[in-house]
């Protein structure tokens, strides 16, 4: 009778999400407000932990979590996103698979449903790695699987409230722009059973941002990263993510410099981000399970499953964990 070779070890997989992170603090959500933002993060643990649980790939569990996310009015991504100063919505988005290095990102889009199933399908259905604003949906046009809505089907009054509250303050200064204060995104990064990471994020980019701007969300390298060893999502003000490159810089800290990943998420944005004038906060993952959650804000929406099969959700700076269940 043939010999056969024993199965490899599967490598024990770990999950880890983000919800956005800001002025997050106790009392300012009600109880049922804060139970539905739970509800959702573990939701989305479990829609990432059912790909990973039955051998599927860390891209699959990426893009699984997000959707939860997306399809969800709590967060600044999807349903929930917020308005730009014409009262409309751009949305962006990004995932990278880090054993292969490949990557897709898409910005400014306005009537893509699932903006990180676009960025997927830019990854594996184009030559390129991001598309933008109109561009972008002429690509969507090509994808009859990509499903596509009016864009008012993003709308939601608490994001057209914080838009009026941004807009009086606006022009209560004398017409000085003033940044939208609500940051949001949310993002996901996953070890799945044969050892390989992947990360993605998706936005609805900055509440009053005008002229097409863009953050570090669609931007590999600014708000998402990938690679053999490491995985990053971040979110906060977007601009000093991508001055600071900040998730590339956390993995090249864990592959060159040889930190732990703790002391290299921790050190970019507890450190590097505030003294050029930023704060927010990421999620990283290494090969090994390893999570770290940094933020310098009052708090972020946090959810995580470990190699251990412990699990839980965090809104608030000083919540170590709560349970999922």
């Amino acid at each position: 009778m043939p010999v056969h070779a024993a199965d490899p070890p599967k490598h024990k997989t770990a999950l880890v999400i983000h919800g956005g992170a800001g002025v997050i603090e106790r009392g300012s959500m009600t109880a049922e407000e804060e139970k539905g933002v739970r509800a959702d993060l573990n939701a989305a643990l479990d829609a990432g932990n059912a790909v990973l649980s039955k051998g599927g790939p860390a891209l699959d569990a990426v893009v699984a979590a997000i959707r939860v996310l997306e399809e969800s009015p709590r967060f600044n991504a999807g349903k929930g996103a917020v308005f730009n100063a014409e009262g409309k919505h751009e949305l962006d988005a990004s995932i990278m698979e880090g054993h292969t290095q490949r990557a897709g990102a898409v910005a400014g889009v306005m009537t893509v449903r699932s903006p990180i199933l676009l960025a997927r399908a830019v990854m594996e259905r184009s030559e390129h790695v991001m598309l933008a604003g109109q561009g972008a949906e002429k690509f969507a046009d090509s994808l009859p699987d990509i499903e596509r809505v009016p864009n008012s089907w993003f709308d939601t009054d608490r994001r057209r409230k914080q838009l009026e509250e941004a807009q009086a303050k606006e022009k209560a200064q004398a017409g000085v722009h003033v940044k939208g204060s609500y940051f949001g995104t949310v993002g996901v990064v996953a070890l799945d059973q044969q050892g390989h990471i992947a990360a993605g994020t998706s936005t609805g980019g900055m509440t009053n941002k005008r002229y097409g701007r863009v953050g570090d969300s669609p931007i590999i390298g600014a708000g998402t990263w990938a690679d053999a060893r490491c995985g990053v999502s971040g979110t906060g003000w977007g601009e000093f993510y991508i001055r600071a490159a900040v998730a590339h810089d956390i993995c090249m800290r864990v592959a060159y410099k040889g930190d732990s990943l703790a002391t290299a998420a921790e050190e970019v944005v507890d450190k590097i981000v505030p003294a050029m004038g930023g704060d927010g906060g990421a999620i990283a993952l290494d090969k090994d399970g390893n999570i770290a959650m940094p933020f310098n804000t009052a708090g972020m929406y946090r959810a995580w499953m470990k190699p251990d099969g412990t699990r839980g959700t965090a809104i608030y700076n000083d919540e170590k964990e709560t349970p999922a269940h």
